[in-house]
């Protein structure tokens, strides 16, 4: 008959192992709360939410401001959709800004200063 010894091998890797998980969780945590800032390098931000709303504006730490959105409107005698790019702020309470919650935030995408929409903007700030 074979005797079997047990070394106690298995405890000690389970300790290694789970101290290594430790450091790593703590050198992961020490870099999110850096917070490695979020730099744009355009004036205007279009900024996805998750109930698909899609916002235009100056976008820095979760605030959005001069804020614009697309309005679907339709022709009822041609039934043709025209899309409308309108300037938030004209609603009862005059809002300068949205404070976003980032849960909700899918993604930010860059507004060339030439494309199409930042002229757009340009010509409905210079009304």
């Amino acid at each position: 008959m074979l005797k079997t010894r047990r070394t106690g091998t298995l405890p000690i890797v389970g300790t290694l192992l789970a101290l290594a998980v430790v450091f790593l969780a703590i050198l992961l945590f020490r870099d999110f709360q850096r917070g490695s800032k979020l730099t744009f390098n355009t004036s205007y931000h279009g900024v996805l939410l998750t109930n698909g709303q899609f916002l235009f504006g100056r976008f820095e730490n979760a605030t959005l401001a001069d804020v614009y959105y697309i309005q679907s409107q339709m022709n009822q005698e041609t039934k043709q959709v025209n899309s409308v790019l309108v300037k938030r702020g004209k609603e009862w309470h005059s809002p300068d800004r949205m404070i976003l919650n980032a849960k909700h935030i899918v993604l930010i995408e860059p507004v060339k200063p030439d494309s199409d929409l930042a002229k757009r903007i340009a010509e409905l700030k210079d009304k």
